[in-house]
């Protein structure tokens, strides 16, 4: 990834981010929510909340006394956010523009949440260490990342165009590339949240087609992390845009098979943080 703030990247990505709401994040957040069993009163943390994908039902799961944090990079995206916890009067979410791998709320959470935003930790085993160290004895992570295979031929295609344009992209693509394979099957991502010294690791297959028209096609790209691989100068992105999008066709499913898991901070010992857990080969 590039020397870049990834922070400003989303904002400027935002409302075509929100574009794949109703179709995909907001599916998928509720699962995830569903998954993490959270129950009246309990505190929350979701770490690169994004939009509110996942912030608003676990706001609604976890009730008016409850304590909801979200935090991310992204302004703009926070903006869009807090419009929907304001519209339906969800006094108990507070919104924070921060790095989610350096967070603290001040006081342990019962539940941390992670959509689709762990492999973009920088260094994802001490980040995610970290994010474990927020919670409660006993309290839960809760992770949704890609599963093997998934956003494939979409992302090939895409890689394909961007290098005609952009021939250093031959080599490794980015870090949040190589951390999402780390995880992208069952095994892998109950070796490393064992890594991580929890327990109670539960991992669900989720599948999931996604229909999307050109317009959305691109919205996916522009409002994600792919963005990253457009080449800077206006005319060569246009043209990646104009072959990618005639490779993609009129219509286009989407694979967006996911991986939901769950996970228990022990009660009784103490989670020591490890920066770099074992790999599952």
């Amino acid at each position: 990834m590039p020397d870049t703030n990834i922070g400003t990247v989303f904002d400027d990505g935002a409302a075509d981010f929100e574009r794949l709401a109703p179709s995909l994040w907001n599916p998928m957040g509720n699962a995830l929510v569903a998954a993490a069993e959270i129950t009246m009163g309990e505190s929350v943390l979701d770490a690169g909340c994004g939009t509110g994908a996942t912030t608003i039902p676990a706001a609604q799961y976890a009730g008016p006394e409850a304590r909801v944090d979200g935090v991310d990079l992204s302004a703009e995206m926070l903006a869009l956010a807090q419009a929907k916890a304001s519209t339906l009067a969800l006094e108990n979410v507070t919104l924070h523009v921060g790095d989610a791998a350096a967070w603290s709320g001040g006081e342990p959470y019962d539940v941390v949440l992670s959509a689709y935003s762990i492999f973009f930790l920088p260094d994802m085993d001490a980040g995610a260490a970290h994010l474990v160290s927020n919670l409660s004895p006993g309290g839960r992570l809760a992770l949704s990342t890609w599963a093997q295979g998934a956003l494939n031929p979409f992302t090939d295609l895409l890689v394909q165009e961007c290098r005609r344009e952009r021939p250093e992209l031959a080599g490794p693509l980015s870090g949040a590339r190589d951390n999402s394979e780390r995880l992208n099957t069952p095994e892998k991502l109950t070796a490393w949240l064992e890594g991580l010294g929890l327990q109670d690791i539960k991992v669900l297959s989720t599948p999931a087609q996604v229909q999307l028209s050109q317009s959305l096609a691109w919205s996916l790209v522009m409002g994600s992390g792919l963005r990253f691989l457009l080449p800077g100068d206006p005319e060569a992105a246009e043209r990646v845009k104009t072959a990618f999008l005639a490779q993609l066709g009129e219509e286009h499913t989407l694979n967006a098979d996911t991986l939901i898991a769950t996970a228990r901070r022990p009660e009784f010992l103490p989670c020591r943080p490890i920066r770099h857990a074992a790999r599952a080969e």
